[in-house]
């Protein structure tokens, strides 16, 4: 990682492992790690508009206030495992933040962090597209939307 910027500009998120997440190795599986990341993603940004109810408060609001029926879709993963993620019956951090908005894509930035020592064990990097259905289009992300971003952005994880 280029900076500890991210370390201010971040949200941390807490989310739950599930025993079932081991594989047979006894640490998080790889495909539950991107589970883990899409929780952080949630709390963080808003359940979607019609996708389920939002009870508590998101930290930044943006999934929550775009138009019904916009759908935040993955583009892009990237996944760095820097130590395995052990099972323990306590959540994790999860830090996110924006990496950056623009046009119609979003880039979120994530580290997962041990509950024991709080060292980084993944680094990842998820690009969105806001897509709308009905019309079959990308949502432009707004100025207004940017600016209610630009507080929590920063570098690349990578």
């Amino acid at each position: 990682m280029r900076s500890n910027e991210h370390l201010d500009r971040a949200v941390t998120c807490q989310v739950p492992l599930r025993w079932g997440d081991m594989d047979p190795y006894g640490h998080v599986n790889n495909v539950e790690v991107i589970r883990v990341l899409e929780e952080a993603r949630i709390a963080a940004f808003g359940v979607p508009v019609g996708t389920g109810e939002q009870v508590l408060p998101a930290r930044i609001p943006l999934f929550s206030v775009l138009p019904e029926g916009t759908q935040a879709l993955i583009a892009e993963h990237r996944v760095k495992y820097l130590r395995p993620l052990e099972y323990r019956n306590v959540p994790v951090d999860v830090r996110v933040w924006v990496v950056s908005a623009r046009a119609a894509t979003l880039v979120l930035g994530f580290e997962i962090l041990d509950s024991d020592d709080g060292a980084p064990v993944v680094r990842a990097q998820t690009q969105l597209a806001l897509f709308v259905p009905a019309t079959r289009t990308v949502l432009r992300i707004t100025r207004e939307q940017r600016e209610l971003l630009e507080p929590y952005t920063a570098p690349s994880p990578f």
